[in-house]
């Protein structure tokens, strides 16, 4: 049975938001490593239309940068959205059901399926689906954008934390 992980960078304060942080060498190379040891990955539309920057190459990346782009072209993704009409190569479009096509995931693969997108996690977070979630501190203070968590949830128990690069931590939370 695969595990469903939500986890994104965020402010002290707890809000995402991609154009405000700067991912160092140590942060990205986790990011590449994360994404290919991934089974997959299911997005909620804003979060894949940003993530579709990889679909295309830049001769500007470096090897870092094309190792993501293959990372993340290679990982099958569920895209959960009812206004896209389509999506790129290797995504599955969900428009609805949403419970029972995260539930049939979860059930008939193995390994990690990565949720990205808040208001998504808050929606599998209600359904009861996300088996956990993952901080990753900035030490940057936004005051404003999306919130990690799109709403309230039950308690969380911490299991683990890390420091990752000179000055991220990840925090690894369950349900409690």
């Amino acid at each position: 049975m695969a595990k469903l992980v939500f986890g994104m960078n965020q402010s002290l304060d707890g809000y995402v938001d991609h154009q405000e942080f700067q991912t160092g060498p140590a942060l990205f190379h986790h990011w590449i490593e994360h994404v290919r040891d991934l089974t997959g990955s299911v997005y909620g539309r804003r979060m894949y239309e940003i993530m579709r920057y990889w679909d295309e190459d830049d001769p500007k990346w470096d090897a870092e940068r094309r190792d993501f782009a293959a990372a993340w072209r290679s990982q099958p993704k569920w895209v959960v959205s009812r206004s896209l009409k389509s999506v790129g190569p290797n995504a599955t479009l969900v428009e609805d059901d949403l419970e029972t096509v995260v539930r049939g995931l979860k059930a008939r693969l193995a390994g990690e399926i990565a949720v990205s997108g808040p208001d998504l996690a808050q929606s599998l977070t209600d359904l009861g689906l996300i088996d956990e979630y993952r901080l990753y501190l900035h030490p940057v203070v936004l005051g404003r954008g999306t919130p990690f968590f799109a709403g309230s949830r039950s308690s969380l128990r911490l299991v683990a934390s890390d420091l990752l690069g000179e000055d991220v931590i990840r925090l690894t939370y369950v349900p409690a």
